[in-house]
């Protein structure tokens, strides 16, 4: 299997990092495909993120949320953009993390409160008991602990330079 975990990536942070955003382009270069679970859990359940939690609430859209990693299955070269709250789910990391290199886009907590603007209606696990600092400090922590790889972002870094670093540090190119 060490063939497919070096082809897959698997890119984790905080909501508003980017993973999807950097996960298309990312696959677009490379000849990937590219898989984002919020999208494969929105088709299944009908509804949006933020409705799912609020009609079943946190626990069931986690359920879904590591539902959707694990159906991903053995694949090779894809990128995997999994949401946020993924950290949570040690079923799920488990299985991506012997499926796909685990690359963690850093930003600090400034870079993602400017680019949550849609924070009450984006769907994030936690946001409401805990606020958005105290899941930032404590989502931080697990995604050092699971990323093989950490990528430091600033919130004004463009797609292109970012895309490459990626590939410079996943694929070593």
């Amino acid at each position: 299997m060490q063939r497919t975990k070096n082809t897959n990536v698997t890119l984790i942070g905080m909501p508003g990092v980017g993973k999807s955003v950097i996960g298309r382009e990312l696959a677009q270069r490379m000849g990937y495909a590219f898989i984002d679970t919020d999208v494969t859990i929105e088709k299944r359940a009908g509804l949006k993120l933020q409705q799912i939690l609020d009609t079943f609430g946190e626990e069931k859209f986690m359920k879904l949320e590591e539902q959707a990693a694990l159906d991903i299955g053995k694949t090779d070269k894809c990128i995997i953009s999994p949401g946020g709250s993924i950290i949570y789910s040690e079923r799920a990391m488990k299985f991506l993390a012997e499926n796909s290199r685990i690359v963690f886009l850093k930003m600090s907590f400034s870079g993602i409160r400017k680019r949550l603007a849609n924070m009450d209606t984006r769907g994030i696990v936690g946001l409401k008991k805990k606020g958005l600092k105290a899941l930032f400090d404590e989502r931080s922590v697990l995604y050092e602990r699971c990323a093989d790889i950490k990528i430091e972002l600033s919130d004004k870094d463009d797609l292109d330079t970012v895309v490459k670093t990626v590939i410079g540090e996943a694929f070593g190119r």
